[in-house]
C-alpha cells in the first residue's frame, strides 16, 4: 500500500480507489468498509484541495469551517454565521442551548493556550519533541455522549528548518472527514509555520480506522476497472 502522496488530492484518489476495486484489501466494519492502522505522508500539505470531479468538494465550506476553528467558538451557530446556515451532521451533534460540539478543534487548541504554548517551545528549542496539541481526551469521555473528536493529536517538528507535522486519528472518512480535515489541519500547519518564520514540510495522516461509508461507494458512475493506484 502506498505511504508517500504528493498532494491530499492524490491520496483521496487512491484510498477511495482501494474502498471501490479492492475490497478483499478491506474489513467490512459496521456499514462501511474499513483499513486499519493508515499512515502515510503529503507531501505539498498547502496543495490541499480536492480537485477529483466525482468528489465535488465545497472549497467554501471548508474555508467556514477553517474559519470556524480560527474563531474558537464551539457553538455551531458560529459556524451557521460564516457559511450561512449549519449543515446537518453538525446539528445533531450540538449539545444545549448554546449549540455545543467538542469536534471544534481550534475550541480544543486553544484550551489552555496549548498552540501558543507549543509556539513558543518551538521557538525556545526548535528540536523539542513535546510540541503537541491533545484533542481528544479519555479523561473527557463523559462529555462525549453526542459528539467524540475524531482527532488524537497533532504533533509539530521542526526538520531541516522546515515545519513538519503528525495528525494521528481514531477515526476517519474518506469522502466528507478526511477531505475537510486534510483542509484545515494543512492550513493550521502553514498557520504555526508562519509564525516561527520558516517553511511548511511534511503532512504525516494516520488514522485508527480510515472508511468509506457503504452509501458512498462508486460516486464516480459505473465501476472503473481495477486502476494502477494500487501498487
Amino acid at each position: 500500500m502506498k505511504d508517500n502522496f504528493k498532494t491530499a488530492n492524490d491520496a483521496f484518489e487512491y484510498f477511495y480507489d482501494i474502498f471501490n476495486n479492492y475490497e478483499d484489501m478491506c474489513e467490512e466494519f459496521g456499514d462501511t468498509r474499513a483499513l486499519f492502522n493508515v499512515g502515510f505522508y503529503i507531501h505539498q500539505p498547502t496543495n490541499n484541495h480536492i480537485t477529483a470531479s466525482y468528489r465535488k468538494w465545497n472549497e467554501e465550506y471548508a474555508e467556514a469551517e477553517w474559519d470556524w476553528y480560527l474563531s474558537a467558538d464551539p457553538s455551531t451557530d458560529k459556524l451557521g454565521e460564516l457559511y450561512g446556515r449549519v449543515p446537518p451532521i453538525w446539528e445533531k451533534m450540538s449539545i444545549g442551548p448554546n449549540n455545543f460540539v467538542n469536534s471544534n478543534y481550534g475550541y480544543q487548541w486553544e484550551r489552555n493556550y496549548q498552540l501558543d504554548k507549543i509556539v513558543a517551545m518551538l521557538k525556545d528549542d526548535p528540536e523539542t519533541r513535546r510540541a503537541t496539541v491533545s484533542i481528544y481526551d479519555g479523561k473527557e469521555i463523559h462529555m462525549y455522549r453526542k459528539d467524540t473528536p475524531c482527532t488524537y493529536a497533532i504533533q509539530f517538528t521542526i526538520l531541516n528548518n522546515r515545519l513538519n507535522m503528525s495528525v494521528y486519528m481514531r477515526s476517519n472518512d474518506i469522502w466528507y472527514g478526511f477531505c475537510n480535515d486534510q483542509y484545515c489541519f494543512s492550513e493550521l500547519q502553514k498557520s504555526v509555520a508562519e509564525r516561527l518564520s520558516i517553511e511548511t514540510g511534511v503532512y504525516y495522516h494516520h488514522a485508527h480506522n480510515l472508511h468509506l461509508y457503504n452509501n458512498q461507494l462508486n460516486k464516480y458512475g459505473m465501476l472503473q476497472q481495477r486502476s494502477n493506484y494500487y501498487r
